[in-house]
């Protein structure tokens, strides 16, 4: 009796499927893209490149968190990426996804019109394709770090953690 329930078991495991890997994901480090009067008269600013940086990686935190992606590191290919305008290099962005084996790949810009009227947005494309998979973006007040945060939260929360993101058709 005891070696049935062993060859049961056995059978089981190896008639369940195995679970697929999740999407591996490339999360690149946001771009500010500054058309402010305040922006033109001072430049850029120290405390906006770190919120870019803090936006970055609490999104790169969350999506790994959710447990639908493994998120890979972009250190191979940062500096190449911080050196290239991501959202106007005509899909340098995929080519440095692929050189880390992404199956997905995400970018963002932080377009601040004043320094209360700011947008964020953040475009999903497949790294195998190039093809754009979702763009999803949300207009805020405020140009502090809670502000920022928030919108970023926003969106992985109820745009990118949505049941079908990701899933590549």
């Amino acid at each position: 009796m005891r070696a049935f329930f062993v060859f049961a078991f056995l059978a089981l495991l190896i008639s369940t499927p195995a679970r697929a890997e999740p999407p591996k994901l490339a999360v690149f480090d946001f771009e500010l893209m500054d058309t402010s009067l305040e922006g033109e008269m001072r430049g850029p600013q120290a405390d906006e490149h770190n919120r870019l940086i803090l936006i970055s990686d609490q999104v790169r935190r969350q999506l790994s968190e959710s447990g639908k992606f493994q998120i890979l590191d972009i250190a191979p290919v940062k500096a190449a990426a911080e050196a290239s305008n991501l959202q106007s290099c005509g899909g340098c962005d995929v080519d440095y996804a692929q050189r880390i084996g992404a199956d997905l790949v995400i970018t963002g810009v932080m377009r601040k019109i004043s320094t209360l009227i700011l947008n964020l947005t953040i475009f999903v494309r497949d790294a195998h394709t190039g093809k754009l998979i979702n763009v999803v973006n949300a207009d805020f007040r405020g140009n502090t770090d809670e502000s920022w945060t928030r919108a970023a939260s926003y969106l992985v929360r109820n745009r990118l953690l949505e049941p079908n993101f990701g899933r590549r058709q």
